[in-house]
Order: structure tokens, then C-alpha cells, then sequence
């Protein structure tokens, strides 16, 4: 009752006393939101019961998922400092992003990377992006990657993927006004949540995160990743993202394009060749367009695969 505000003033006393019989972590919770209660006397003895729950409890509390807003806030202008409590809170994504990004300074580099990794959530609120730039603990690609989330939009390379990608005019015009006018976090919510028709211009956005958000959507094809990795014109950081991972790099016809994209990195392509078939294998030993190295690694596979059919 007390989370939904009709709780009787006797109710609420009795959890700021402590006799109510909750759970340690549910009662800080509603010690929190009682603390700001409109009975003078409740507000008071919720101030002071909260001075005496252990940080252990506020710990387990915050971890807990969808808990009041009130608890978080707490915990950020209280406790953000604490070994441990930052971490805690940015670790529970039910946490909301500005109560994450007051508690930035205080995050450890993994936390930090857990972030970066899961873009969906880092890019959901700008906020949070700008003060993990000020965090202590950034490693020195960390803080590349915050910089690249920041950069400035580069129209004229969203102009010219658009080129290559939508031949209508007014459509190119339409979708063209609506990426230019958006900052990178916002391209990468885009290029999570988007149709096909943007994912393949935002494949080939200038900045790095854009591109990686791309392949982390749910919506994302495996004829889409097939296509990405035949693409001479994406770099060969996309190219290498698209190898490692473990869904893309199953699909036989993505370890295929990446062999035969003249971009791939040089050991992406090694490392895949042993499991093109005798046909493709024969195929990329004629693709004048790929490294002479991995030409000629071809063809002593091929060779070998011959002598072992005749031994």
C-alpha cells in the first residue's frame, strides 16, 4: 500500500519503527519514499531509520529489479561513493539511466565496458554518454569509443551511403533530412530499432558505434550479415566484428564473403578458409581481387585436400 500512497500513517510508522515484519531490502526501499512523506512525523523517523540500515541491505536493495525510484536516488546521493554501490546500481538495468549517470564518476572500467557493450542501453539517454567522458576509471579505448559517441554527425558520408543504397530520390532527400539532423547516440538507436532500408546506409556511417549498433539489432537478417560481408566498402573493423561473431560466422555464406572480400583482414580470411568447400576454394585461388597470400594458402589447401583423397 505504501508503494501505491494510500497507506494508513499508522502503517507507515510502523515500517519507519521496524515492526512491520518486511524483508531488510524491501523495507529500505519504503524507508526511502517515506522520507519525503507529507506527515511531518513519518518524514521524520524514516530520516532517522535510514541512518541506521547497513549499506549491506541498501547493496542488496539496489540490485533488486524495479524498485522505487526513490531507492536509487538514495543511493546515489548517499552511498554512490561506497565500494561497490555504483557498480551495483549501473549493473541492474531496471536502474534508471540519469540516476546511472550521477553515479558515472564512481564506476569501475568493467562496469564501464558492460555499458559500451550493450548499446541499446548506453545510447537510450544522451546524459549517460556524456558523463561516463568524465569517469576516472575510462581505459584509453573506452574513452575513444565515449569520443566516438560524441562526435559530430558527418553528412556528407551519410550522403554518399545513401547513394548507393536508395534510388528514389525523394525517399534518399527524406531519409538524408532525417539522419543529418540526428546526433550519433540517436543513429544508434536507430540502427538497433530501424527498417532494413536504414540499416544498410547506417552500415556504412562514418562512425564506428553507428556501425556496430547495426549488427547488434534483433532485426538484423542473415541475409542482411551475408550481404555486409561481401562489402568492399566497409572497413575492416565492421569486417572483423561481423567474423567474431559466433551467430555470423556459422553462416557458411558469410565466412564465404568475407574470404573473397578484398578488405577482410588478412587472418580473418586465413582462419576461414579451411571451411570453403572444393568449389569455392577453387573460386577464390582465381580472385585476383583478394591478397596473393591467401591465394596461395588456397592453393596448397587445395593441394593437400587432393593428396589426402588420393592417400
Amino acid at each position: 500500500m505504501i508503494l501505491s500512497g494510500k497507506a494508513p500513517r499508522e502503517r507507515k510508522l510502523a515500517v519507519a519503527s521496524g515492526g512491520a515484519g518486511l524483508e531488510a531490502h524491501v523495507r529500505a526501499e519504503l524507508l526511502t519514499m517515506l522520507a519525503n512523506d507529507e506527515d511531518a512525523m513519518v518524514k521524520e523517523k524514516a530520516q532517522n531509520a535510514l541512518l541506521s540500515v547497513p549499506f549491506e541491505t541498501f547493496m542488496s536493495a539496489v540490485r533488486q529489479q524495479n524498485m522505487a525510484r526513490s531507492l536509487y536516488e538514495y543511493a546515489s546521493d548517499h552511498l554512490s561513493g561506497q565500494p561497490g554501490m555504483a557498480d551495483a546500481m549501473a549493473n541492474n538495468p531496471t536502474c534508471p539511466q540519469d540516476i546511472v549517470a550521477r553515479v558515472a564518476a564512481h564506476l569501475s572500467s568493467d562496469t564501464i565496458q558492460g555499458l559500451i557493450d550493450e548499446l541499446d542501453r548506453l545510447t537510450m539517454e544522451r546524459v549517460l554518454v556524456e558523463a561516463l567522458g568524465s569517469a576516472a576509471t575510462l581505459t584509453v579505448e573506452q574513452r575513444r569509443t565515449i569520443e566516438e559517441l560524441q562526435r559530430e554527425t558527418d553528412a556528407k558520408s551519410i550522403e554518399a551511403a545513401m547513394g548507393d543504397v536508395e534510388p528514389d530520390v525523394q525517399k534518399r532527400v527524406t531519409l538524408l533530412q532525417k539522419l543529418t539532423g540526428m546526433r550519433v547516440v540517436e543513429r544508434c538507436q536507430l540502427a538497433l530499432k530501424g527498417n532494413r532500408e536504414e540499416r544498410m546506409v547506417l552500415i556504412r556511417d562514418s562512425n564506428k558505434m553507428v556501425q556496430r549498433a547495426v549488427l547488434q539489432s534483433p532485426r538484423l537478417t542473415d541475409q542482411e550479415v551475408e550481404g555486409f560481408a561481401s562489402m568492399a566498402i566497409l572497413t575492416d573493423e565492421v569486417l572483423r566484428l561481423i567474423a567474431k561473431n559466433r551467430k555470423f560466422a556459422k553462416n557458411y555464406v558469410v565466412a564465404k564473403n568475407l574470404c573473397n572480400n578484398p578488405k577482410s583482414p588478412i587472418d580473418i580470411s586465413l582462419h576461414l578458409l579451411p571451411r570453403l568447400t572444393p568449389q569455392d576454394l577453387k573460386n577464390l585461388v582465381g580472385n585476383k581481387n583478394v591478397p596473393e597470400t591467401l591465394r596461395m594458402t588456397a592453393t596448397k589447401l587445395q593441394r593437400t585436400r587432393k593428396e589426402l583423397k588420393r592417400g
